[in-house]
Order: structure tokens, then sequence, then C-alpha cells
């Protein structure tokens, strides 16, 4: 199949072009579109989510906008890369055997201000702006190291400090990052930003901002070449930095917005008051599920997810994990089953169009097994049931951290410590459960937690990853 041509670029004069080649482009005047939402972060995974859901909106009738915010400088070549293009973007959907490529035009502006503090106040004080919203992952919520350091909050609470002296309304402040009880995370980071600059600043956004917390999930994986070489090859359409993601998507928020929100209910956005139980749904299926497979695959030898849902032994591991040991420490969320979930993780996973790495799973243990999988053993041993196969994933990521080439592992945020305490236990697997920043006292003096992770240790070490996983 010759490519297409001429080439088109991704822009506002070539849709109608892009339309006629298969290509779903935006269907609504954009004009119309007012950037109400500003989004700090602009990433792959905003540009598959909340941009999505919005720009399926903006089709019905919807004016909502967004504008981009981008206060890193790590953040210019997204800025470079969608300038040219009007802020439009292609997002392809892959599932086994079927690509989907859409153009999607909800994004209508973005902002570059690394160092230009007015400029970004200028963005966030404006009188249309209702929400905030923010992908700034899990380490741009935390506290500076130096009072001389400036957050990502820290900027927020200048860019508010301005909309509070020209006597504009409050917003809502939406997290969209990977973490439980994002909202009230985003609150404790803004409100400690907020009195850093000032008592009433603080107080304002204390007293009248809001926070919903809410769940994310779409497997979006970083762009590769090869994606923008398929969508030259096969469409002749070129896109700077286009988006790729799995079909499946879902969000559930709290309906707490002080300014108002888009009907994102609407295009399939669930609102709920109980949040909690659907991120634990993900945290200890999905992200457990995740993170217990990696080290054991990594050592395995082996590069993609879906690869790895091909061997047999990968697949009885994790179904036997996820319904024998996660699945009797959640409760049921009325209408969606537990064992309906698990199916669909599974289904998941063995998409081969994603092209998941494993190494991206293996990135930060340190900070991931805490929240994703150390509940679910700490429940199961209350409950006297199995831990076996959650416990082997531990003694994995101790292996993966004492015999993998420090220049072929992930990044790990423990700074080295979890390494230490690895190569301690390659003789004394024990020792390994020293490390508290993950195992907490009553866990890792737990007879028979240490028994069993123990054993596994020994038998990863005699067997291999592979045959440990059937055992």
């Amino acid at each position: 199949m010759s490519r297409p041509s001429p080439v088109l670029p991704v822009c506002a004069a070539s849709l109608d072009a892009i339309a006629q080649r298969g290509i779903p482009v935006p269907g609504y005047d954009r004009s119309r579109l007012e950037p109400r939402i500003v989004h700090v972060g602009v990433g792959g995974f905003h540009r598959a989510h909340l941009a999505l859901y919005t720009d399926e909106l903006a089709s019905g009738g919807s004016t909502w906008g967004i504008r981009g915010l981008g206060l890193l400088g790590q953040d210019a070549p997204m800025k470079a890369a969608l300038g040219p293009q009007d802020c439009l973007y292609t997002l392809t959907e892959k599932d086994s055997g079927a690509f989907a490529p859409r153009v999607v035009g909800s994004l209508v502006d973005y902002v570059l201000a690394p160092d230009d503090l007015d400029l970004a106040a200028s963005v966030v004080a404006g009188p249309e702006v209702a929400i905030v919203s923010l992908t700034v992952t899990e380490a741009g919520y935390q506290e500076p190291d130096s009072p001389q350091q400036r957050t990502t909050f820290d900027v927020l609470a200048g860019c508010l400090a301005r909309r509070q002296a020209l006597g504009l309304d409050p917003l809502t402040i939406l997290s969209c990052d990977n973490l439980p009880g994002n909202g009230d995370v985003a609150r404790r980071a803004m409100l400690a930003a907020a009195a850093r600059h000032s008592v009433e600043l603080s107080q304002w956004i204390e007293a009248s901002f809001s926070f919903p917390n809410s769940m994310v999930d779409r497997i979006t994986p970083a762009t590769a070449e090869v994606d923008r070489q398929w969508l030259l090859d096969t469409y002749g359409v070129e896109d700077q930095w286009p988006v790729v993601s799995e079909p499946f998507r879902q969000w559930v928020i709290e309906d707490t917005f002080v300014a108002g929100r888009p009907a994102w209910e609407e295009a399939g956005v669930v609102f709920s008051l109980d949040v909690h139980a659907w991120e634990l749904y993900k945290l200890r299926m999905l992200n457990a599920g995740h993170s217990c497979m990696a080290y054991l695959c990594s050592l395995a030898g082996i590069t993609y997810v879906d690869e790895a849902m091909g061997v047999q032994e990968v697949s009885h591991y994790l179904s036997h994990l996820l319904h024998e040991e996660a699945l009797p420490t959640l409760k049921e969320i009325p209408g969606n089953p537990r064992q309906d979930y698990i199916a669909t993780v599974l289904q998941r996973f063995a998409n081969t169009g994603v092209r998941d790495q494993i190494a991206r799973l293996c990135i930060d243990g340190t900070a991931k097994f805490p929240t994703f999988l150390i509940p679910t053993i700490v429940r199961q041993l209350e409950l006297g049931g199995p831990i076996e196969r959650a416990t082997l994933a531990l003694a994995a990521w101790a292996r993966y951290l004492a015999v993998t080439p420090p220049d072929e592992q992930s990044f790990d945020a423990s700074g080295g410590i979890a390494g230490h305490h690895a190569r301690r236990a390659v003789n004394d697997p024990a020792a390994f459960l020293d490390f508290s920043e993950v195992f907490p006292p009553a866990l890792g003096q737990s007879p028979r937690f240490r028994d069993v992770f123990v054993a596994a240790a020994r038998r990863l070490q005699e067997l291999g990853p592979l045959s440990a996983m059937m055992t």
C-alpha cells in the first residue's frame, strides 16, 4: 500500500482533507469554545482522557474548551509541536488488530510560562476560568526541598493570588493524577503553597475552592516514532506529537465543582460519592496486577505486557493473584462485579495494539507497592487468606534490584536504598523486609509473611521466575 499524497499536516486548514482520508475530525466550530478549563501538564494522558471527554461534549454543542499551561522548561517541546498544529492532534485507539485514529479539538490554546509568573497568572486569573486541572505526576505534589524551590503549587499560589486581588470568583482544582485521594492530596499541596504565600490566600482557598477526588484510568503509552510513522504511512497525515491509547477509559469524580463544569456524564464519566471504592478496584487489581507481573517478567526476559499475557505461566499467575488474593479484600461496587473488573483487566493487558513495555511497569516499586499491594497482603493476613502470589511479586522485585545491572534498571525514587536492601537479601532473603519505607513493622515482623517471603525468594532463585509463578 503506497502512502497517500500529498502529506497533510495536522492543522485547522487541513481538517477537511484529513476527514476525506477516513479520519474523524471535529465537526464543531472550535471558535465557539471558551477555555474555561486551564490544564497544567499537557501530556499524552491528558490528551487521551480529559481532553477527549471534553471534545466529545463539544461535538454535542458544549462550549467548554481547554487552555494548556506549561510551567516547566521540559514543556517547551509540546508547545513547539502543538503551536503549528493549532493545538489539534490525533488520538489513535489501539485494540488487538484494529487501530482507530481521530483528531481532537478541545484544546484551543497552549501557553508556555516556565519562568513567567505574570503570564501564568494572566491565564489562571482569566474571568472565564472555572476549573484548573492537573496531570503533574506524583512528584508534582511533593513539598519543596528548600525555601528557594518553587513547586507547581507555589506557582499556582501566585496565580491564584492575582485572581484574589482582582476580586474574581473561586474555582475548582481538579487533579487527574493516578493518586489515591488525589483531590485531598491536591488540597494539601495547594493550601501548603498558599500558606507560604500569604495567610489571606490560604484562607480564601480553604473556604471557597473545591478539590474533587477522582479515579482516572486509561493505558496511554509514551508516543514513539513508530506511531508518527504509522500515521504518515497509512493516511499521509503528519502529526508532530500524536497520542496512542487503549480503547478502554474510565473516569469517576466527586461532583463538587464550585464554578460549574462540563456535562461530562454525557460522555460516560461516572459521578459518585464513593470514589474510594473505584480507586481500590483499580489500585488492587489493575495497578497491582501491573506491578506484580513487572519484575517477574523482567527477570524472565519478557519485553511487552501483551507478550507476557501469551505466556501460560504469567496468565495463570495473574488470574489466581487477582481472583484469590486481591478480590476478597475489596467491597463490591453495586452493578460492577469484581469478577467482571478482573476479566476486563486481563483483557486489557492482552491488547496487542498498545505494546505497553514491562520496563515502564518496573518504574519506582518503592512508591507503588505500599499503595498497590501491601494493603492486600495486610488484609489477607487479617483474614487468614492466601498471600503467596503477592509475596512472590515482592521477592521478584528484590531479586530484580539485586541482579539486574543498574544501567538496565527502571527508575526508583528510593535513591538506592531499595537496591541496598535487595543486595543484603541475596543470601538472607528476610533482610529485605528491613526496608521500612515499604514494609511497616507489623508486616515485616509477621512470622507468616516472613516465612512466605523467604520461601518465595528461594523458589525464585532455584526455579526461575516462570516456574516460580506456577507453584
